[in-house]
């Protein structure tokens, strides 16, 4: 970065004798940013009319950092006749009055803004596990699969206090049901119970000798 009280020199150009004053502070000030500056009014003036670069001034008092009562007010009173009435126009100072004050001591957005980082913390966990398990090999895996295997995962601290026999015991106890290819998988009792209760209704609907004819 160039020393900015120090004199600027030309490259482009014969130095004249006013250059021996100008220093690189000047150059970029003057002759670099309020140069770019002018023409970059200069063109907004001729892209926007006079009423539209008011409206857009006074559109940028909505910003709740920097909220002007007095812009929002005439923003309007004069843009927006139509859609305010009369005592809505009379009210809006002081709502905006209360809402300066309330921004301020709004309690439930500190509250979110405290726990976003351990929401944000927590979703990235949730996908980082999701990549362990659900990865190229196994990307058919369901969905229900899946959240079972990432809760397990990410609490580890609730999961290891589980005992492996108990659960292998409570699995050993549950009944069996014929799947629909023929294998046999252990259910709880209420699902055979359930299964039991359908064919009973199946079987009063269709008729015994019709509910055989079927089954076979």
């Amino acid at each position: 970065m160039p020393d900015m009280s120090a004199p600027y020199r030309s490259t482009r150009y014969r130095p004249r004798k006013k250059d021996l004053h100008v220093t690189f502070e000047h150059f970029y000030r003057v002759d670099l940013f309020m140069e770019t500056l002018d023409k970059q009014i200069h063109e907004l003036d001729c892209r926007f009319s006079e009423q539209s670069i008011e409206l857009l001034s006074l559109g940028s008092t909505l910003c709740s950092k920097k909220i002007n009562i007095d812009h929002i007010v005439l923003l309007v009173e004069k843009y927006y006749p139509t859609d305010f009435t009369e005592q809505e126009r009379n009210q809006l100072v002081c709502q905006l009055e209360t809402f300066q004050v309330e921004r301020i001591n709004n309690a439930k957005v500190c509250r979110l803004l405290l726990t976003l980082p351990v929401s944000t913390a927590t979703i990235e966990r949730g996908f980082s596990a999701m990549k362990i398990f659900k990865n190229r090999l196994r990307n058919k895996m369901s969905d229900e699969n899946l959240a079972n295997s990432m809760v397990i995962y990410i609490e580890k601290e609730i999961a290891d206090k589980f005992d492996s026999e108990s659960i292998i015991e409570e699995f050993k106890g549950l009944k069996a049901i014929e799947m629909r290819d023929g294998s046999w998988m252990h259910a709880p009792e209420s699902a055979v119970g359930h299964r039991k209760r359908k064919k009973e209704d199946d079987k009063f609907k269709m008729g015994p000798a019709m509910y055989e004819a079927c089954m076979t």
